[in-house]
């Protein structure tokens, strides 16, 4: 490749005691079919001390793939490796792989294809788990363009997919080296927020997502204070970006369910009296910037509740819906007399001494119970009144007027 020409992709490698992944991991980027000539690698070394560094300059010396090796103290974590391989970059599109992970042949001509003919800014090429999960909500079909509001995409928010760059670069997208986790979520939502579309390739594996032998993974690392930097984050910027109304609810679901309740789940009683305490102290300004009904009623019940209490600080509460749901038992379901409602009674329903309100047990989306789904009763619409009703409401508000207008010549004639 000349060094005028402009690469189609350059793909991005932070490593760190990447071997012996690495090896495979290389071996993938050489075998697209995309071919050597379109693409390019920046690969950054972040103080490795297992040999990445040095297999890194001997893959960049014998490969047809051109290859920069960039070696550098360890910096704590993916974001500033990355940060550093958008820096050097050259080609239109940009797509972080994963030391430990690996392409599919043909991923990247599948997705610059893609991208190329759907002008769109961000594509998702199917991903599955090697000796871990993977998300897979959002492989239904393939798309040539989707938003966050009509597909699933905003439940895969890894960085491991492909970026125009150009749009990194007209909103200085970087990721954000303050955060120990969850600096790819923010990277990805914003890319989706702001971008012009995303696709979503579904009938072909574009990346294999490997699990560790070792264990050494980050999403498996980090306490429980860096999970709550994180949702502050998200919750900032989904805030920031999208104006209030039912969209920004929709967004605001994602770290409330992805996020607050994976630390108000069954690990709760687990944890100690102390943990629980902090965990609901770093929770509490979460709750009362970003909790209210308009959110609450897009979630289900059983988690719901869960948030609820944390948004009251009722921690023994907590328990009892944890324990409650651990153990499978069936809520009782209670209709309104008009059927317009439908509640589930979790525990303290209606218990005036919980203080939880009646809406935080109604059924306001498809919900679960004893295996069966739940649906929100559909409202019957209003039938228009009859002619003798719009008379008698018409006498109504006459007699409401000529009464007031009585009132104020009282008033005046009083005064005088």
């Amino acid at each position: 490749m000349s060094e005028t020409r402009i690469p189609d992709v350059t793909v991005i490698v932070g490593a760190y005691e990447a071997m012996p992944y690495l090896v495979r991991c290389l071996e993938s980027v050489e075998a697209q079919t995309i071919g050597a000539d379109r693409i390019e690698i920046v690969a950054v070394d972040d103080g490795s001390t297992d040999g990445t560094g040095e297999y890194l300059e001997e893959f960049a010396a014998r490969s047809k793939v051109p290859t920069r090796v960039i070696r550098q103290e360890n910096s704590g974590g993916p974001s500033g490796p990355r940060n550093v391989g958008i820096g050097m970059a050259r080609g239109r599109y940009v797509f972080f792989l994963d030391a430990d992970d690996y392409f599919g042949e043909e991923a990247l001509a599948r997705m610059v294809a893609m991208a190329d003919r759907a002008g769109t800014d961000v594509v998702l090429g199917k991903v599955v788990g090697v000796n871990r999960g993977a998300p897979k909500s959002m492989w239904g079909a393939t798309e040539e363009r989707v938003d966050v509001y009509d597909s699933k995409v905003i439940y895969t928010l890894s960085a491991q997919k492909l970026f125009r760059r150009e749009l990194l670069e007209r909103l200085s997208l970087r990721f954000d080296e303050s955060l120990r986790t969850g600096e790819d979520a923010l990277f990805t939502m914003e890319a989706y927020l702001r971008g012009n579309g995303i696709s979503v390739i579904a009938d072909y594996v574009c990346y294999y997502l490997v699990g560790r032998d070792d264990g050494k993974h980050v999403t498996k690392s980090g306490t429980y204070v860096w999970r709550f930097d994180s949702m502050r984050a998200m919750m900032e910027l989904i805030h920031r970006i999208e104006p209030a109304g039912p969209k920004r609810d929709y967004l605001m679901v994602r770290p409330f369910t992805v996020g607050m309740l994976q630390q108000f789940g069954p690990v709760v009683l687990r944890d100690s009296e102390e943990v629980r305490r902090h965990k609901m102290e770093l929770a509490r300004p979460l709750m009362d910037a970003y909790w209210h009904e308009g959110v609450a009623r897009l979630i289900k019940i059983p988690e719901r509740l869960r948030l609820a209490c944390v948004a009251y600080g009722s921690v023994d509460l907590l328990v009892e819906v944890v324990q409650y749901v651990r153990a499978k038992k069936v809520p009782d379901l209670v209709r309104s007399s008009d059927g317009r409602t439908v509640h589930l009674a979790y525990p303290r329903f209606r218990d005036r001494a919980a203080a939880l309100p009646d809406v935080m047990y109604e059924v306001t989306v498809p919900d679960w119970r004893d295996g069966k789904r739940v649906k929100r009763p559909v409202r019957a619409a209003v039938a228009a009144p009859s002619p003798a009703a719009r008379r008698a409401s018409l006498s109504r508000r006459v007699a409401r007027r000529v009464r007031r207008d009585a009132r104020r010549w009282k008033k005046r004639l009083n005064v005088g």
